[in-house]
């Protein structure tokens, strides 16, 4: 793998603060939605009463404890670190007219602690949550009124960040929201089309508006979106299996169609006439949405199968999207199909759609790890799925992609998104935490911290093809 890799490749990982922050109310914190859904993405939405607790209330308590975090991220020799802002530290509410110094006091510390480093920050301004108050009082991201309130917190954190961060991103897996409305887009899950469509499109052009204030505020930064890169092949060659994937991979693409070339491209015009949703899109819209992303962030797991005649197949359960198991592919303990070379497949397939530079800011293997007598934690199974994922990654830039970086997701224990485990591991750091919240929080080194630290150090010279 040598010298397929830039000189200036960002190697590191990626975090949400939901996810790793707890100190759900501390310092002026509001409530977001991930607080009203205690069980995960897939959990019932739960309102909040005095006493009561949830595990992402503390999570691995990161807001606490970062240094050591980050201390151990610049042992493994991390350029970047992903991580999102928490919107309710920065507008409890949402509405706020100022706002909330206790809130941007912490993130100035958390830069400056990577910026002791050398880590560059990689901050997503809205990863699987919002203001609780925005859903309660307007009804999310269904209200036009929101996209104010988002541009107001982006231009916020710009202003006070912009020596501190130059690589944003918006939205995390925007198109997730068609799959998990009130966690995408703070709209109840049995919302009809037209209702997830029109939320969808605010937050568009909330995110073209976070986009040229970036380039107003941070003129040297970089602002990219976000994409859950779900994949999908058809299952044969009949041209009814390959014309019901474009279909279904044009559901997701078209997220990155609207915020990369800056308009709603005609199939999707056709879908919304034949499926009869309306969606209000005004001139002043349609102008803001040419305000387009400078880079390509997504997320990739698994890909899946697609055929025209589903009912006949079980289907295999990602983190949101079902999709038809293929036939060639190994699973995860959660039934997550592994397929690297899908993931150069993807990195061509976009960088031949938008040539624009490309950013992969998730991907990992969820598992069940288990600590030995002496404390030792050898994962080879999460070595050999990043290690093959990376040679993948490498032959795509032999192929011509721009890649700008790789950030594993979770490089240090979380709480999972989809249903609130701590068993369900992702990192090369274990954090003594379980999914009922017992531990002592203890930070330890597994065996794939040593195999990573080495790769980010070779610049992936170490990665082994494995074919």
């Amino acid at each position: 793998m040598n010298g397929k890799f830039p000189q200036h490749f960002l190697w590191g990982g990626a975090v949400a603060a939901n996810q790793v922050e707890g100190a759900y109310q501390a310092d002026g914190k509001g409530l977001s939605t991930s607080d009203l859904q205690p069980q995960g993405i897939f959990g019932a939405i739960t309102p909040r009463t005095a006493g009561d607790s949830g595990i992402k209330d503390v999570a691995i308590d990161f807001y606490h404890r970062y240094p050591e975090d980050i201390a151990l991220f610049a042992e493994m020799g991390f350029k970047c670190l992903r991580t999102s802002i928490a919107w309710t530290r920065i507008f409890p509410q949402g509405d706020e007219e100022t706002q909330n110094e206790a809130g941007l006091a912490f993130y100035d510390r958390l830069f400056d602690e990577m910026a002791k480093y050398g880590i560059q920050p990689l901050i997503t301004l809205s990863h699987y949550e919002m203001p609780y108050g925005l859903v309660k009082h307007y009804g999310g991201w269904g209200d036009r009124r929101t996209i104010d309130f988002f541009e107001r917190y982006a231009r916020t954190v710009f202003e006070r960040y912009k020596h501190k961060v130059k690589h944003w991103l918006t939205f995390n897996e925007i198109n997730m929201s068609l799959h998990a409305p009130f966690t995408g887009v703070g709209l109840p899950q049995e919302s009809d089309k037209s209702a997830i469509y029109q939320a969808i499109h605010h937050q568009l052009v909330a995110s073209a508006r976070a986009v040229k204030a970036c380039h107003e505020i941070v003129p040297e930064g970089k602002i990219g979106n976000m994409l859950l890169g779900g994949i999908l092949y058809p299952l044969s060659c009949k041209p009814e299996d390959l014309l019901e994937t474009q279909r279904q991979n044009r559901d997701w693409l078209f997220f990155g169609d609207v915020q990369a070339r800056g308009y709603y491209p005609a199939y999707m015009q056709r879908f919304f006439r034949e499926n009869g949703i309306q969606v209000a899109i005004t001139e002043e819209d349609r102008q803001t949405l040419r305000e387009t992303i400078d880079f390509i962030s997504f997320s990739y797991y698994m890909s899946g199968c697609v055929t025209a005649d589903p009912a006949q197949y079980e289907t295999a359960r990602g983190n949101i999207l079902d999709m038809v198991p293929n036939p060639h592919l190994a699973s995860s303990e959660w039934g997550w199909q592994i397929d690297p070379i899908g993931l150069r497949y993807l990195l061509n397939v976009l960088y031949d759609r938008y040539q624009k530079p490309l950013f992969i800011v998730e991907n990992g293997l969820g598992a069940k790890d288990r600590v030995e007598a002496d404390g030792s934690i050898h994962d080879d199974y999460r070595i050999n799925y990043l290690n093959d994922h990376l040679v993948q990654v490498a032959e795509a830039i032999d192929d011509g992609v721009e890649v700008m970086g790789y950030t594993s997701w979770g490089p240090i224990d979380l709480v999972s998104a989809s249903k609130a485990e701590m068993s369900k591991r992702y990192g090369f750091i274990h954090v003594d935490r379980d999914d009922a919240g017992n531990g002592s929080l203890e930070r330890r080194r597994k065996k794939s911290f040593y195999w990573y630290r080495d790769v980010i150090h070779s610049n992936g010279a170490s990665l082994k093809d494995r074919r």
